[in-house]
């Protein structure tokens, strides 16, 4: 992978994944930590996304699957992301279920913690985000809400993530 590409998927892992202050009366919207529950993803259930990551490369460390409103104003802005789960890290394919408020227009960020210390490493880490977007140096590692958001309605949208390593 090119220089101007490793340091892009850097800032896309760093950016939006780790939680920031927010305002008292947004938080009760925002920043809530739950667990992958696939029952809310069964026939009838929703608004929900299941979401495939495909191409986790180890076993060690924890994935970390977030979901945020696909809006200019909440898309991978720290503490704006709504629901996040985490799960130890299984090589291949992992597959989670995101609930979301209500139907709408929402984006999910991926990010493979390889050693599970919490933080982003450049060299070990991945990173993914819905509609596989390209990240490169020009977007700043962060692409535009308009190509990672997609439409979830009042059932369970389905959605696949191929995870990026450096």
């Amino acid at each position: 992978m090119k220089t101007a590409s490793k340091y892009a998927l850097a800032a896309v892992m760093g950016v939006g994944l780790v939680a920031g202050g927010i305002s008292a009366p947004a938080s009760a919207q925002y920043r809530q930590k739950i667990s992958n529950d696939m029952g809310k993803c069964a026939a009838g259930a929703g608004p929900a996304v299941r979401v495939t990551v495909q191409g986790i490369k180890s076993s060690s460390g924890r994935v970390r699957v977030q979901s945020y409103r696909g809006t200019e104003a909440d898309w991978l802005e720290s503490g704006r992301w709504i629901y996040r789960m985490e799960a130890p890290a299984k090589a291949g394919t992992m597959t989670f279920c995101m609930p979301v408020p209500s139907a709408g227009t929402y984006g999910v960020a991926v990010r493979h913690d390889v050693n599970g210390n919490g933080k982003t490493d450049i060299r070990a880490d991945g990173g993914a985000m819905s509609n596989n977007p390209s990240i490169n140096i020009f977007n700043l590692g962060k692409p535009s809400y308009k190509k990672t958001r997609f439409d979830v309605g009042n059932g369970v949208e389905s959605i696949t993530i191929q995870m990026r390593y450096f």
